[in-house]
């Protein structure tokens, strides 16, 4: 009967430890909720929104992307949807044939058999959503005035390394505040 595990025992926690291996990435962590989300939208392959510049190319990349793949009942055929410009919808529509045929290598086999453009403005309602461009403006130069007071503040650290980075740092918060 000692054998037996008592009434009041503890119970055993509803989830196991894991074991101590570090720092996790977070692709790994979040893979499952990744591929679920995708999912939704059709896509099997998050590859095809994680990695669009490299199929795509970056000429295509900066003015669509990729939406949706809607699949058939049949299941043969998939059709991707591109989001692009109106400006710019007659270029991509130009480059559908080399664009499915990228998107299909990148399957392994022909999963895309139609590509359809939808397009929408830069401004109005989805204001900021067709922004396709990841370069940001170059801010102006910090003045005379302004790097002599940003020297003069780090002139007191002994460590060059440190008053390096903390001069970057401040000519950064510079240039984000407006004169």
């Amino acid at each position: 009967m000692a054998a037996m595990k008592s009434k009041n025992s503890p119970p055993k926690p509803a989830f196991t430890r894991r074991k101590a291996r570090g720092f996790l990435q977070t692709g790994g962590i979040l893979g499952t909720q990744i591929r679920k989300a995708s999912e939704k939208r059709g896509f099997s392959e998050t590859r095809l929104l994680t990695h669009w510049a490299e199929i795509a190319g970056e000429s295509v990349a900066r003015i669509a992307r990729p939406v949706k793949v809607g699949y058939t009942r049949q299941g043969m055929g998939a059709t991707l949807t591109l989001l692009t410009t109106g400006a710019n919808a007659p270029m991509v529509q130009m480059q559908l044939p080399q664009i499915k045929d990228r998107v299909n290598a990148t399957y392994g086999y022909a999963a895309i058999s139609r590509i359809h453009i939808t397009q929408t403005s830069p401004t109005g309602f989805a204001d900021k959503q067709a922004d396709f461009h990841h370069d940001r403006p170059e801010k102006p130069p910090l003045s005379a005035e302004k790097k002599e007071v940003l020297a003069r503040t780090v002139s007191d650290v002994s460590d060059g390394g440190l008053k390096a980075a903390l001069a970057a740092l401040g000519e950064n918060i510079l240039k984000k505040q407006k004169s």
